[in-house]
């Protein structure tokens, strides 16, 4: 019976080390692919045709952009009406109304935008070691999609484009393995995270033209509520944005 016993034993601690092992190699495949995914994006962008194939993305990170605005604007008591997002992936967010805490409420929509992307592909990549947060966080993300479609949306490209986005997830989420989900997730989070790059002038800028407007940027509205130049607010931007990043990785990496 002792015997027996202690070769029982070692048998489960032999299982409980393999699987271990398995949960560890997984963290080490989503990591070597979160490293191809941003290399890849980088070189592309290097390149008109490479800017052509990530175009589908650009505007993903506009909309994460601008629903950015739009979420914050009503968290803060405002009226989200509207979102247009333009073939050049620049992109427009309407709100009115008294916004909580007056021209800090205004700082904080402002800054919700060009943060927006950062704070939802940082979740998206924290969510992909866990099966089932990865299928709420993929099911989340195409309900937001469908909503924003249907309330917010009111440009025939933003329509078209994110009504594809959002049938894509739908199909993914109902059809494809579980392997190949937390791959999209992780995937469809290093785009949301590295838009960020593409929208460095824009930040360290005071204005851009959008929609055939000349508009002040994000941060210049910051800086007109608050204090501070707008080059400030830009690189606090971009750090707040870095360090975002960096967490959903260490999350990733996780053993928990």
């Amino acid at each position: 019976m002792t015997k027996r016993s202690s070769k029982s034993k070692g048998q489960k601690k032999g299982r409980t080390s393999s699987s271990k092992l398995s949960v560890a190699g997984k963290r080490h495949r989503y990591i070597i692919a979160l490293t191809i995914f941003s290399l890849i994006n980088v070189v592309l962008w290097q390149f008109p045709i490479g800017r052509l194939i990530l175009y589908p993305f650009t505007i993903l990170g506009t909309w994460f952009h601008e629903m950015g605005h739009g979420i914050a604007a009503l968290l803060l008591g405002g009226s989200f009406h509207e979102l247009e997002i333009y073939s050049n992936g620049s992109g427009l967010a309407r709100y009115s109304g008294e916004l909580f805490g007056g021209h800090i409420g205004k700082a904080i929509v402002a800054a919700a935008g060009p943060l927006g992307p950062a704070i939802a592909g940082s979740l998206m990549i924290s969510s992909v070691n866990s099966q089932a947060k990865t299928k709420i966080a993929l099911w989340i993300l195409s309900v937001v999609m469908v909503i924003s479609i249907l309330y917010f949306v009111r440009s025939w490209f933003g329509i078209l484009t994110i009504a594809s986005f959002a049938a894509l997830s739908i199909y993914l989420n109902l059809t494809a393995t579980e392997k190949a989900k937390g791959y999209l997730l992780l995937f469809l989070g290093t785009q949301a995270c590295l838009s960020t790059y593409l929208s460095i002038d824009y930040l360290l800028s005071p204005g851009a033209v959008i929609g055939g407007e000349a508009m002040p940027s994000d941060t210049m509205q910051i800086a007109n509520n608050l204090f501070l130049p707008y080059g400030f607010w830009g690189v606090a931007i971009i750090f707040a944005s870095v360090l975002m990043i960096g967490w959903s990785v260490s999350a990733l990496y996780s053993k928990k």
